[in-house]
């Protein structure tokens, strides 16, 4: 069975932080203001983050478990 886990384009992340603000599990840093990283082990896949990033560059891909 598949799992949900947010992906970040990290060529076009604007290191705003409303994704990190919003995740219930912190599973998103920005490490020195640079992009957006996701922490895959902490992600639960809510798509909250998806739902609140200004730049639309994240979004949510089947992992294997």
């Amino acid at each position: 069975m598949a799992k949900r886990k947010a992906n970040i384009n990290v060529r076009q992340c604007v290191a705003c932080g409303c994704c990190m603000k919003v995740c219930p599990r912190n599973a998103i840093t920005v490490p020195n203001g640079i992009c957006a990283e996701v922490h895959k082990e902490q992600c639960v896949g809510c798509g909250l983050c998806v739902k609140e990033c200004p730049a639309s560059v994240i979004t949510l891909e089947e992992v294997a478990e």
